[in-house]
């Protein structure tokens, strides 16, 4: 059995050379909150470990010139929350990622991790999807980015090259009258894995609905960016015609799975219900944004 190397690099272009190097025995850590459980479990045996904690651009917050957010892979959700700003532009974004676990594992647990774990559960990933977060990834063929609904391949797999690393996730400026949500339905009151998970970001201009985007998790092999639903609301004064069409859209594009935490009447059901739910939430928060 060969030994389990570890590397924490503070520059990304180390990281990446590294990462290169194993030539896909290695593995990223950000926070560790799935890559040990996994390691235990002996899911995963790396060659290589590269901790990415040690990178300044992988563990910061930059609020931009123009309003919009830079926030690192590797940000945990006990820092995020700590920021004077940002919970109060993307609460739903936020409140998604403090989903993640315990308090003590929100202290290690990242949006990064979340998304690259591939999990069609992953709670901030419906939220960031909604929020249409562009994410950036640096590689050996340099850096490019992609839309966050571009990430997910399957369970337990997504669309980057090899080698790359998530450097970050980029939020853009809100126009007024804009906010966000997220819920999710779990069998237990906390830190059980969503049968449902939905996020919604919209904006009201003078009662009318000018802009949405709607996230859908664990309902299909992949988070799921509800076009239809997002409009169904778009134009409309998210009266109970517009919010049932949006509940609809959500059910119809569920494709989910039978398990021992939901069956698929169940999920598909649940779908449009917290589709309502997250829209009211939402709606609330930009009628005061």
């Amino acid at each position: 059995m060969t030994d389990i190397q570890y590397l924490a690099p503070h520059t990304l272009d180390e990281a990446v050379g590294a990462f290169a190097a194993a030539a896909g025995t290695a593995r990223i850590l950000a926070g560790g909150t799935d890559l040990l459980v996994q390691m235990r479990a002996g899911m995963v045996r790396p060659g290589l470990i590269v901790d990415i904690k040690k990178i300044a651009e992988m563990t910061s917050i930059e609020e931009t010139a123009d309003g919009g957010f830079v926030v690192g892979a590797a940000v945990s959700g006990a820092v995020l929350a700590e920021h004077p700003r940002f919970g109060k532009v993307w609460p739903g974004v936020l409140e998604s990622i403090n989903l993640i676990g315990s308090t003590q594992v929100q202290g290690r647990a990242s949006a990064g991790g979340n998304l690259c774990n591939g999990s069609p559960a992953g709670d901030s990933v419906p939220a960031m999807m909604a929020a249409d977060a562009i994410v950036t990834v640096q590689g050996p063929n340099g850096r490019r980015q992609m839309p966050v609904e571009a990430v997910p391949a399957g369970p337990g797999r997504i669309n980057l090259a090899p080698a790359e690393i998530l450097v970050s996730f980029t939020l853009p400026p809100r126009p007024p009258g804009s906010s966000d949500a997220y819920l999710r339905m779990i069998p237990r009151t906390e830190m059980d894995i969503a049968v449902v998970g939905c996020g919604v970001s919209l904006t009201l201009t003078n009662g009318v609905c000018t802009a949405a985007r709607v996230g859908l998790g664990a309902v299909a092999p992949t988070v799921l960016l509800v076009e239809a639903a997002a409009k169904a609301l778009i134009g409309s004064k998210l009266d109970t015609a517009a919010v049932d069409a949006a509940a609809a859209a959500c059910s119809a594009a569920c494709r989910p799975i039978d398990d021992k935490r939901g069956t698929i009447v169940y999920r598909t059901k649940v779908a449009g219900v917290l589709l309502k739910r997250t829209v009211g939430i939402a709606a609330d928060r930009a009628g005061r944004a």
